[in-house]
This record gives C-alpha cells, sequence and structure tokens, in this order.
C-alpha cells in the first residue's frame, strides 16, 4: 500500500515541480497562447466590420443604381415626349404653312383671272368700239336717203359684223 499512499516529500517536490511548470508556462507560453488568440478575435472582428461596412456600400449602391436607372428612364420617357411634340409641332408647322400657301395660291388666282377678265372686258370694249366706229364709217359714207334703205343697210352691216 505504499504504493498507492505517496511520501511527503513527493507531494512537496511535484507540488514545487507543477509550480515551476506553471510559472513558466504562464510567462513563456500563456501570454503568446493569450496574444495570438486577441489577435485572431480582433481580425475576425475587422473582418465583420468590413463586411457590414461592405454590406451597407453595397445597400448604398444598390439604392444609388435603382436611382439612377429611374431617373434614366423618367430622361427616356422626357425625350420621348419632347421628341412627339416636335414631331407635332412640326406638322402643324407644315400643315399652317401649306394653308398659307393654299391661300396665296387662291388669291394669285383670283387676281389673275379678275385680271383676265378685266383685259377680256377692255378687249371687247375695245373691239366694239372699233367695229362701231367702222359701221358708222360706212354709213357716213354711204349717202342714203330713204329711212327703209338706211335700216337695211345698218342690219346687213351688224349680220357681217356677227360672222367676223
Amino acid at each position: 500500500m505504499e504504493l498507492l499512499t505517496p511520501s511527503l516529500g513527493l507531494i512537496f517536490w511535484t507540488t514545487v515541480i507543477f509550480l515551476v511548470f506553471l510559472y513558466l508556462i504562464t510567462k513563456l507560453a500563456w501570454k503568446p497562447i493569450l496574444k495570438a488568440l486577441d489577435d485572431r478575435e480582433k481580425t475576425i472582428d475587422d473582418s465583420l466590420k468590413t463586411a457590414d461596412r461592405l454590406k451597407t456600400e453595397m445597400a448604398a449602391m444598390q439604392s444609388q443604381h435603382l436611382q439612377l436607372l429611374n431617373e434614366a428612364k423618367q430622361e427616356k420617357n422626357q425625350i420621348i415626349k419632347e421628341a412627339k411634340d416636335a414631331k407635332e409641332a412640326i406638322i402643324n408647322e407644315a400643315k399652317d404653312r401649306a394653308k398659307v400657301e393654299y391661300a396665296k395660291i387662291i388669291e394669285d388666282a383670283r387676281r389673275e383671272i379678275t385680271n383676265q377678265k378685266t383685259a377680256a372686258i377692255a378687249e371687247v370694249k375695245a373691239s366694239a368700239g372699233k367695229m362701231i366706229v367702222e359701221a358708222s364709217e360706212k354709213i357716213l359714207q354711204r349717202e342714203l336717203n330713204s329711212k327703209p334703205a338706211q335700216e337695211n343697210y345698218i342690219k346687213e352691216l351688224i349680220n357681217q359684223a356677227n360672222l367676223n
């Protein structure tokens, strides 16, 4: 049974060796192990903070991207609206110019018709005056004593004028 119960010297030296071992481990190994664990904890903490920061930045970028996309859609719609308005304005302007041009052509045609009508009337008047002068000249050149002979001669001149 002696083997099962340790002696006082063995307990003393075991305790001394254990305390020396504990002191050496604390001084030499414990601090580097704790430092490595702290460094690892800081690295993990920094990585988590970086991930959170990147997540926030990605959310901001996504929001900014959606905003830019909406602005682009609005700008596209605005450009399409402006193009339609420009098309309408050009069409209306062309119609207005066509109406003005039409009115001008009609007015020119009316003026030309009036001018030609006036010229034709003047020509008819001149022609009628010339015929009257010729008929009068012929009547005066021929001296007729009787009234029925003068009337016959005038009828004959009128028939000749109608034929011409």
